[in-house]
C-alpha cells in the first residue's frame, strides 16, 4: 500500500498543518474552522467582521491551536495580495475558500455595481486565493476545498441568478485546477452545501419579509423535497470538509460533494 497502513486517528489528524479560512466569522466556515483546530490544525482565519473572528479564536483556543485573525475585503484584490504578503514564511497547506454573499435581487434589476460586487466576492476571490496558493506551493502541493453550492448545480430559489453563476464558476474552476495542478500534489474539491441553517440563511429570512414575502413558504417548498426532511447544521458541512483535508480523502480529487440532506437526488 502507498505509505503504508495509517491507523484512523493518523488519517483524521490535521497536525502539523496550517488551514486558510475565509468567511470564518460564523456559520459554515466557523464550524469549518473548529473542526480543523479540534483535529490539530493551525488557523489562519479570514472575515471582514473581525469581532465575530475574534469570538471563534475564543472558541478555538480549547484546542491549543494556533490562530491568526485577519479582517480583509475578500472584493478587493489589493486586500487579497496583503493577505498573502502577510503570510510569508506560513503558508497554508491548506485553503478553504467559504466565503459568499447572496443577496435576491430581480434579473432584470441587476446592475453592473451590483453583479461586479457578487462577482468579486463569489468567483474573483476564489480565483486569486486559489493562485495565491498554487503559486506558493507549487513545489509542495496542498489542499483546496472550495464552497460551491446545489443552486449552482439545480438552482431552486428565484432571484438568483446572479449568485448561481458564480457558484457554478467556482465549479469550473475547481474542476480545471484539480486537472492542471493534480500533478503536482494538490488536490482540489468542491463542497454543495444546501438547506444549511446559518445567520446568512436567517439574514435572508428577515430580508424577504421585508420585501413582503414569506420565507417559511419558500422553507417548506424546501423541505418538501428534502429526503432527509430536516435542514443541516454546518458542522455537518464542516466534517465532509475535515475529510476533505484529511488523509481520509487521499485519493479524491475534482469531486463535486452535496451536503444537501439528498436535495439533488430527489
Amino acid at each position: 500500500m502507498n505509505g503504508g497502513f495509517k491507523s484512523l486517528s493518523e488519517l483524521v489528524s490535521l497536525r502539523g498543518k496550517r488551514s486558510l479560512v475565509t468567511g470564518s466569522a460564523s456559520g459554515i466556515g466557523k464550524a469549518i474552522a473548529l473542526r480543523f483546530a479540534e483535529a490539530g490544525s493551525a488557523l489562519e482565519l479570514v472575515d471582514i467582521d473581525l469581532e465575530n473572528l475574534k469570538k471563534v479564536k475564543e472558541e478555538a483556543s480549547k484546542f491549543n491551536v494556533e490562530v491568526n485573525l485577519h479582517k480583509v475585503d475578500l472584493s478587493k484584490k489589493k486586500e487579497i495580495d496583503a493577505l498573502w504578503s502577510a503570510l510569508e514564511g506560513r503558508e497554508p497547506d491548506i485553503l478553504v475558500n467559504n466565503a459568499g454573499i447572496f443577496p435576491f435581487k430581480d434579473f432584470l434589476e441587476v446592475d453592473e455595481a451590483f453583479l461586479e460586487k457578487i462577482f468579486s466576492v463569489n468567483l474573483k476571490a476564489v480565483f486569486w486565493m486559489c493562485q495565491h496558493m498554487i503559486k506558493r506551493r507549487l513545489s509542495k502541493g496542498g489542499v483546496i476545498i472550495n464552497v460551491g453550492s446545489i443552486e449552482a448545480v439545480l438552482p431552486f430559489e428565484n432571484e438568483m441568478a446572479h449568485y448561481n453563476v458564480t457558484k457554478a464558476g467556482v465549479i469550473a474552476l475547481s474542476r480545471s485546477l484539480a486537472k492542471d495542478y493534480g500533478v503536482k500534489g494538490f488536490r482540489v474539491n468542491v463542497i454543495l452545501p444546501g438547506g444549511i441553517m446559518t445567520p446568512g440563511t436567517e439574514k435572508t429570512a428577515k430580508d424577504l419579509i421585508e420585501k413582503g414575502k414569506d420565507p417559511l413558504e419558500k422553507a417548506q417548498k424546501f423541505m418538501a423535497r428534502l429526503p432527509l426532511g430536516k435542514f443541516g447544521d454546518p458542522d455537518e458541512v464542516a466534517r465532509i470538509a475535515l475529510v476533505l483535508a484529511s488523509d481520509l480523502a487521499s485519493y479524491v480529487e475534482g469531486a463535486l460533494i452535496p451536503v444537501d440532506g439528498g436535495f439533488l437526488s430527489a
